[in-house]
């Protein structure tokens, strides 16, 4: 049965839960294709620039569209739920440490979601969660509002399903759009109706499924990408203990018209990839034996660079150390999860009398986990290689790829990221 014999009319109003990296991008694209938007966020300075049209976070070519949207009166934010026709929640799934699904966030956006529901609203899930997850957050709301149901031929029925957001960040304005979506619903209706609102703003093919197969594709995606990355980090590893440049190896071998390795790294950050596959293990634990296998590999890898940079720093008895980058991937500003940022503690909880000296172009501070520490700066990469004899490059951000590697002569440098290979 379609949506229109169903009657359940235009998506005239839409409230996002959740603004941060994925939930804001996503509340602006749909404020351009003209419905009204409320953002809905508990941080206040976080609501009052956006309002202002301010960019809380650094993302390339997106400050344009807010401000606009903003300006416009499509996009306005509060600390407050809403009443819409319908509502995304985009907030945090973290692990717990059995590594199943912390549900506090969800379960918060649902409880105050539940009171501003109206028959035939529509709920989706885009935070990334294991199988399973939306019908729990469903069964939250329909514990607050009994008057509800999800049977699609009730006239009190409540539409949910499950939408993963793909974007990838430092490109969100590129696939925002243009990207397929995967939509699964708790019932065919459900899917329909999420396909509409995502159809608003996305020119990519909408694949739609149930909700615990499209719960199960975005962990399948990332834990894809998370095997692959662990075997580029375990070659680099190998390729050390024989002496031989990883590097130059991967690219010969990637001459195969049937081989890609990716390149390896300091670790795996983001809050995709460094956690989704965990929720395939909790999901499976007997049966996910290669994706346990890959995750440890790659939570590994910052503990073998901080050997390796102990190696540069007794070789050079050196005071001081120059880390190039805390973001977790190239050209952004995002820390979640990051290896490199987790590198950069451990340096200073091991080596207190020595100078960390920080180089990360896209924030304008340390983060709260670093300003703990008295012997912790930030400063421009120039400032961080000329005072430091030992040089970690832990980020590849393009302003330290345009450096003349002459700035690294007499340097002992630890690069985990192929930048001067």
């Amino acid at each position: 049965m379609s949506i229109e014999e169903k009657q359940l009319g235009p998506i005239n109003k839409v409230c996002v839960v959740g603004l941060g990296y994925i939930g804001l991008p996503t509340a602006a694209f749909i404020a351009d294709s003209g419905i009204s938007v409320v953002g809905v966020d508990i941080n206040e300075r976080h609501v009052e620039k956006i309002n202002n049209g301010e960019m809380p976070f650094f993302e390339p070519g997106f400050e344009a569209l807010l401000k606009s949207v903003v300006a416009d009166g499509h996009l306005k934010a509060d600390t407050e739920v809403a009443e819409a026709d319908a509502f995304i929640v985009a907030v945090p799934t973290p692990f717990n440490d059995d590594y199943s699904v912390n549900m506090s966030y969800i379960e918060a956006a649902a409880k105050n979601i539940a009171p501003v529901l109206r028959p035939g609203a529509l709920v989706v899930l885009e935070s990334t969660s294991p199988p399973g997850t939306t019908e729990k957050m469903a069964e939250i709301l329909l514990a607050e509002r009994p008057d509800l149901s999800t049977d699609p031929e009730s006239a009190n029925r409540l539409l949910v399903a499950h939408c993963p957001e793909r974007v990838l960040p430092g490109k969100i304005m590129e696939e925002m759009a243009a990207n397929d979506r995967v939509i699964g619903g708790l019932n065919p209706l459900s899917t329909d109706r999420a396909k509409q609102l995502y159809s608003s703003f996305c020119n990519g093919e909408m694949l739609l499924t149930n909700a615990t197969t499209a719960e199960m594709a975005k962990l399948t995606e990332n834990s894809f990408r998370d095997v692959n990355i662990a075997f580029a980090n375990e070659l680099s590893i190998i390729s050390d203990k024989l002496g031989i440049d990883v590097w130059e190896l991967i690219e010969l071998a990637n001459h195969h018209p049937r081989v890609n390795i990716l390149n390896p790294g300091p670790g795996v950050g983001g809050h995709c990839i460094a956690v989704d596959p965990w929720f395939i293990v909790s999901s499976a634990q007997e049966e996910a034996k290669l994706i346990r296998t890959a995750r440890e590999v790659n939570d590994g890898k910052p503990a073998y660079v901080i050997a390796k940079i102990t190696e540069a720093v007794e070789a050079e008895g050196a005071d001081s150390i120059a880390a190039l980058g805390i973001a977790f991937k190239p050209d952004i500003d995002d820390l979640r999860e990051s290896p490199a940022l987790s590198i950069v503690q451990q340096m200073a909880e091991k080596w207190p009398e020595k100078n960390i000296l920080v180089a990360e172009p896209n924030v304008n501070e340390l983060p709260e986990s670093l300003t703990a520490y008295q012997n912790v700066q930030l400063v421009d990469a120039s400032h961080a290689i000329s005072s430091s004899p030992v040089v970690a490059v832990l980020v590849d951000h393009t302003p330290f790829k345009s450096l003349e590697k002459s700035v690294l002569e007499g340097k002992n440098v630890v690069d985990t990221r192929g930048m001067w290979s």
